[in-house]
């Protein structure tokens, strides 16, 4: 299914001018790609990288690790740091293993730790704070990891939340797949959770799946 957020003749020339990966980005892209694993955009790669070059934290919460793609794209522009990352699925951490011990000999600088477990239960065992905090999981559940990790986010932090539009279906009911109708509804909430909410400015941006980035002003609740 496309993704309908974007014109696919724009989205085409976008990523023409993206710079092309090498080494392992380019190796976890091709396996990605050969085992139908999904792993983030590129433009939205490309983004992250920009966007950690300015914000420069140096600790990274990330909940849904996959093959460990996307926190080797956080690691490779980081030059110190702790990356903590989250996978439910226990065959994906075991990939994310192998694929941190490759990206170690290249940034030895930034450790990574993988937690295989539940989300909502493993963000609690964690100590924060954390200086950006990336959401790429169960889609019906952001709301909840938000909620879960918010306390760990140090003041002036970065909350990034991937494919918020999903398929353009959070958009408009004319692209809804009935299937996915509470998914639907659960990411519409989140998204005017965390657009309204006092102490976070947020903006949510149409490029990949849709893309929210939320700056943290304050504490919950304060």
């Amino acid at each position: 299914m496309n993704a309908k957020i974007v014109d696919q003749h724009v989205e085409c020339y976008v990523r023409s001018l993206l710079p092309e990966h090498t080494g392992l980005l380019k190796v976890l892209e091709q396996f990605a790609k050969l085992h139908n694993v999904p792993i983030i955009h590129p433009e939205i790669a490309q983004y992250m990288s920009v966007l950690l070059e300015i914000a420069k934290p140096t600790r990274i919460l990330e909940i849904g690790t996959a093959i460990g793609y996307s926190a080797s794209v956080f690691a490779s522009h980081m030059k110190r740091g702790h990356i903590d990352t989250i996978e439910l699925n226990a065959i994906m951490a075991e990939k994310a293993r192998e694929t941190f011990e490759d990206l170690n000999k290249s940034v030895p600088e930034v450790s990574l730790s993988i937690h295989l477990g539940d989300a909502k239960d493993v963000i609690k065992t964690l100590e924060g704070p954390y200086d950006m905090i990336f959401i790429d999981a169960a889609k019906g559940h952001y709301q909840t990891f938000f909620e879960t990790a918010y306390d760990l986010l140090s003041k002036n932090g970065i909350i990034v939340s991937d494919n918020v539009l999903y398929k353009g279906m959070v958009a408009t009911d004319d692209y809804i797949v009935k299937r996915k109708i509470t998914i639907v509804k659960r990411m519409r909430k989140y998204l005017e959770f965390i657009t309204t909410h006092p102490n976070l400015e947020t903006t949510v941006l149409t490029m990949g799946d849709g893309l929210a980035i939320s700056y943290k002003k304050g504490i919950l609740n304060e």
